[in-house]
């Protein structure tokens, strides 16, 4: 029992001492956390401090550094602003510059579009003017027609009336001459003889007359020919190229007649019974001769046309002379039954009155029918003057 009691004491000593360990436990745990929360606190305080200050020092920091970047950053603002200054008047500039540019080529598509206009008025007048002298050439070949009609019949009624005068007068002659027929048959057997011999000597000096005009003509070929290129290379200086195209065709035109007149021969065309009179003195020569200055007159004007019309495409001055077919002027000359200055002179006459209506464009001496241009009659007439000798 005793045991027990000092046991059940033991216990409850342990159990006091177990409850006043615990309280005392207790409370140095609850005085230990009161630290701990003291320390903590002071620590958060003190930190608190700490970030406040550094808080301060950077916001010091911070204003520090603006004020002393706040120069620098005006300093950029201001060169912002005047590069944008700059920006903007570069800008203005070739705004303006564009716009003047602009206005140029306004100004540009105008006078343009008013040359193209001026040009379309001239071009248009041009045809107009073209096309009136196309129907006064037209009414001009017309009337000269209705002329030269009026004329044939004139001439025509003019040679009936003078052939029935010669009728009258042959019918006069014939009763005189059966009068004379008598003195003439008894004359005549002595005469016979003495004509016949002169015949033949004018014969042979005839034929030989026109074999050195003939040579004559060929010498003269060979110097024509070297005129023709100097004056080739002087149209080719000058650019006159529908001239040129002229004279090609007009030195074709030689080459051919030259091949006519290497087969051409010599015929006897009877005697000498046509006068014409050149620059105040008379010729004579036989038929063939006086057909052939009239072609002389008809192909110089013709080639005096052509010529004249080309000098008017080129632009170039009036100048019939300076044309290689006025100097040369042999186109159609055989060599035979009239003299080559003969023929050059009424060769040249046609040529300066084709010339003058070429350059012209009118027909005030000639006219154009079945593809060629020929001189009109009344005009041939009083160049060449021909008369028929009995």
């Amino acid at each position: 029992m005793n045991y027990l009691k000092q046991a059940g004491l033991s216990v409850a000593i342990s159990v006091a001492l177990l409850g006043a360990s615990g309280l005392a436990n207790a409370q140095g745990r609850r005085g230990r956390g009161d630290e701990r929360r003291q320390e903590n606190q002071s620590d958060r305080d003190q930190r608190q401090q700490q970030r406040q200050q550094e808080r301060q020092n950077r916001e010091q920091e911070r204003q520090a550094y603006q004020q002393q970047q706040q120069p620098q950053q005006q300093q950029r603002s201001e060169q912002r602003r005047q590069e944008q200054q700059r920006d903007s008047q570069e800008r203005q500039q070739r705004w303006e510059q564009q716009r003047q540019q602009q206005q140029r080529d306004s100004q540009e598509r105008q006078q343009r579009w008013e040359q193209q206009r001026q040009q379309q008025q001239r071009d248009g007048q041009d045809r107009q003017q073209r096309w009136e002298q196309d129907r006064q050439r037209q009414e001009q070949i017309r009337q000269s027609q209705q002329r030269d009609q009026q004329r044939q019949q004139q001439r025509q009624e003019q040679i009936r009336q003078s052939q029935e005068r010669e009728r009258v007068w042959q019918q006069q002659r014939q009763q005189q001459q059966n009068n004379r027929d008598w003195d003439r048959n008894r004359d005549r057997d002595v005469n016979r003889d003495r004509d016949r011999d002169n015949n033949n000597w004018r014969q042979r000096n005839w034929q030989q007359e026109q074999q050195q005009r003939a040579e004559r003509y060929r010498q003269d070929w060979q110097q024509r020919q070297n005129y023709l290129y100097q004056r080739q290379r002087l149209l080719e200086q000058q650019r006159r190229r529908n001239q040129l195209r002229y004279q090609q065709r007009y030195l074709d035109e030689l080459r051919r007649d030259q091949s006519r007149l290497q087969q051409w021969r010599y015929n006897d065309y009877g005697p000498y019974n046509y006068r014409y009179n050149r620059g105040g003195s008379y010729y004579e020569t036989n038929r063939y001769g006086a057909e052939m200055l009239q072609r002389a007159i008809n192909d110089g004007y013709q080639e005096g046309f052509y010529a004249g019309q080309a000098d008017r495409e080129d632009g170039y001055s009036y100048s019939p002379d300076e044309a290689f077919a006025y100097q040369d002027a042999s186109y159609g000359y055989d060599g035979y039954y009239v003299d080559l200055g003969d023929y050059q002179y009424y060769f040249r006459e046609g040529f300066r009155r084709g010339y003058e209506d070429g350059y012209y464009s009118r027909s005030r001496y000639g006219r154009y029918s079945n593809g060629t241009y020929s001189i009109l009659g009344n005009i041939l007439e009083d160049i060449l003057g021909m008369q028929l000798l009995n």
